[in-house]
């Protein structure tokens, strides 16, 4: 996934380097001269020296290609301003924006940001469960979003048709809870074989979503 980030101070930084860890392309943005200079010497992507909330910095950034922009300046407004011209003028499909200050929350989802995270930590959580695990449809979140409860349908033409549980080697953190197939729930065992067109019920920590696409050899973007 290419995302654009806005705001190249601590957490746009180490956002930065948790998506690189996570095979993604961030590409950043940042106002301060200086700051662009360490930025582009301590992380091997593009860095953008810009105002955000200008389109021509957002251009140069690739923001027209991009799948995703983030912004986590220090103010709020600047946060928004980047997420509506993403949306409106780039047409980027998924937006999230910083919130200092935690009553701008609803403010923000008004006005057409797609994710405002007030948690900082959780950013990057956050991003990953919306781009990487799109494949899945959330039924709950567990424990302040630090796990999830999923739903998941397999394709018409799925790969591993057949395969049974105790085949894969899913992570530690995940479990199928549950498999429903022609109307008729299963409760799984080691033994139970998926088929195309199952819907699963999948209780994981949200870190996982990528390793459990993967084992279960479908697309991380749908």
């Amino acid at each position: 996934m290419t995302i654009v980030v806005v705001g190249g101070g601590k957490v746009g930084f180490h956002l930065a380097q948790t998506l690189l860890a996570h095979e993604h392309e961030p590409r950043l943005v940042e106002i301060d001269r200086a700051r662009c200079e360490e930025l582009a010497n301590r992380l091997d992507i593009p860095v953008t020296c810009g105002d955000g909330t200008l389109i021509d910095a957002l251009e140069s950034a690739g923001a027209l290609d991009a799948d995703a922009l983030v912004s986590v300046t220090g103010k709020d407004e600047d946060n928004l301003i980047a997420c509506q011209l993403a949306k409106k003028r780039f047409r980027v499909d998924k937006t999230v924006a910083r919130v200092n200050n935690p009553k701008n929350v609803e403010v923000m989802r008004r006005l057409g940001v797609d994710i405002p995270v007030s948690a900082t930590d959780n950013i990057a959580r956050l991003l990953e469960r919306e781009i990487d695990a799109s494949a899945f449809r959330l039924l709950a979140s567990i424990n302040q979003g630090e796990a999830s409860l999923n739903e998941l349908e397999l394709p018409d033409d799925y790969r591993l048709n057949g395969v049974k549980l105790s085949e894969l080697q899913l992570p530690m953190d995940s479990i199928i809870v549950s498999v429903t197939r022609e109307g008729k729930l299963i409760v799984p065992r080691g033994n139970t074989q998926l088929l195309s067109g199952d819907r699963m019920v999948v209780l994981a920590k949200n870190e996982t979503m990528r390793a459990i696409l993967q084992e279960l050899r479908l697309p991380l973007e749908t």
